[in-house]
C-alpha cells in the first residue's frame, strides 16, 4: 500500500509517500481502506520528532484519525474488561461483531492513518453519518471526540455555565463552540484573528476576544460582571496559565488539551487554593484501550445524534490530496486555517 512516511525528523520536506506493507487486522480489529485522514497539530510535532507514536502504532506513518470503508475483519477478540468513560467500572463478556465488510466508518488511532489502509480496534470505530462525504467524516473524530471528552466527560460542563474556549477557530475550538452551545452553555472565545472570530460567531461564539488587542482575563471579567467563567478549555498552554486562573470563577474548572504555546509556566497555587479551582490535563492518544472504547461509545450515544439533527456539523477548511502532504503541513503551520484540514486519497 501507499503511505506517508516520516523519513527523518524535520520540516515538511521529510514527508514522502512510499510503498509499505499493508497491515493485517488482529483479534478484535478491523482493516479500513482509508478515504480521508484529518491533519492535526500532533502530526506536526511527530514529524519534528517531539511526539512519538505510542507502542503498537507505526512509528514513521503519521495520522491519528481516519474515515473509510471496512475491508476485512480480524478474528474475534477474547472477552475482556471494559471501563466507563472515566476509566472506571467493568463490563465483561464477548459481543458479536459490530461491523461488516463495506461499512462506512471513522475513528481515532494512535498513528498510521495517513496510508491507504489502517487497522483499528473494532470497539473504537464509529459509523459515518448518512449522507456525509469522506472529507466531512475525516474532519470529525479527533476534534469532536477531544472537545466532547474534555468539556463533558472531564469537567462536566452544564447548561447555563460560561465556557472560555481558547484558539476558538482551531479544529478543537470550532468543535468545542458547537458542543458548548448544544449543551446550553455560553461561550467566550479567543483568537489572534478578528476575521476568524467573526466567522466563529456562526458556530455559537457569544463573546469574541481578540488576544492581539486585549487581555483575555480582563475581557472575561468585563463580560461576566467580575465573576469569571465556569470552565476554561485551553489549547495553548504555558503563556495562558496565569490569565486562565484569573479568568476562572470560584470553583471553576480548567481542562488543558493542548500546549501549542509552551509546556511550562509559573503556577500561583494561592489563587488555586483561594478559588478552590480544579485543573485537569487530558490526552486521548496515551489512554488505555478500555478508556478509548468507553469514550467512543459515549460519543456515539450523545454526540452523533446531534450531527444527524443538524445541531452541530464538521468544519472543513479545505482538503488536500494525500500526495500533497507537505503542502498541507505548511498550511497548518502558517496558522491561517479555520477548522480542519483533511487529506484524501
Amino acid at each position: 500500500m501507499r503511505a506517508v512516511v516520516i523519513t527523518r525528523p524535520g520540516g515538511p520536506e521529510v514527508l514522502e509517500v512510499r510503498e509499505v506493507a499493508t497491515p493485517e487486522p488482529g483479534p478484535g480489529e478491523v482493516l479500513v481502506r482509508v478515504a480521508a485522514a484529518g491533519l492535526n497539530r500532533a502530526d506536526i510535532l511527530q514529524r519534528k520528532g517531539f511526539y512519538p507514536a505510542p507502542p503498537g502504532s507505526p512509528p514513521d506513518i503519521p495520522g491519528m484519525e481516519y474515515a473509510g470503508e471496512v475491508v476485512a475483519l480480524g478474528p474475534p477478540a477474547p472477552a475482556r474488561g471494559r471501563a466507563d468513560a472515566h476509566g472506571t467500572g467493568h463490563l465483561g463478556g464477548a459481543s458479536p461483531p459490530r461491523w461488516s465488510v463495506g461499512d462506512r466508518v471513522m475513528g481515532l488511532v494512535g498513528g498510521g492513518a495517513c496510508a491507504e489502509y489502517v487497522v483499528a480496534h473494532a470497539d473504537t470505530v464509529l459509523p459515518v453519518p448518512s449522507g456525509w462525504g469522506w472529507a466531512e467524516a475525516g474532519a470529525v473524530p479527533e476534534v469532536f471526540l477531544t472537545a466532547y471528552d474534555a468539556l463533558v466527560l472531564q469537567v462536566a460542563m452544564k447548561a447555563g455555565e460560561t465556557v472560555l474556549v481558547h484558539a476558538a477557530a482551531s479544529g478543537v475550538g470550532t468543535a468545542a463552540l458547537q458542543l458548548a452551545g448544544a449543551w446550553g452553555a455560553r461561550c467566550i472565545g479567543t483568537s489572534r484573528s478578528a476575521a476568524k472570530l467573526e466567522r466563529a460567531k456562526a458556530l455559537g461564539l457569544d463573546v469574541a476576544v481578540d488576544t492581539s488587542r486585549e487581555d483575555f482575563a480582563e475581557a472575561v471579567r468585563r463580560e461576566t460582571a467580575g465573576r469569571g467563567v465556569d470552565v476554561v478549555l485551553d489549547l495553548v498552554g504555558g503563556p495562558f496559565l496565569e490569565g486562565n486562573l484569573k479568568a476562572l470563577a470560584p470553583r471553576g474548572r480548567m481542562v488543558i488539551v493542548g500546549l501549542t504555546g509552551g509546556r511550562t509556566a509559573p503556577l500561583d497555587m494561592a489563587l488555586v487554593l483561594n478559588k478552590r479551582l480544579t485543573l485537569i490535563g487530558t490526552a486521548m492518544r496515551s489512554r488505555a484501550l478500555e478508556e478509548k472504547v468507553a469514550v467512543a461509545r459515549a460519543f456515539e450515544r450523545e454526540v452523533l445524534p446531534l450531527f444527524a439533527a443538524g445541531r452541530i456539523s464538521p468544519v472543513l477548511d479545505r482538503s488536500f490530496p494525500m500526495t500533497a502532504i507537505a503542502e498541507a503541513h505548511r498550511t497548518m503551520e502558517a496558522d491561517a486555517t479555520f477548522g480542519k484540514l483533511v487529506l484524501v486519497w
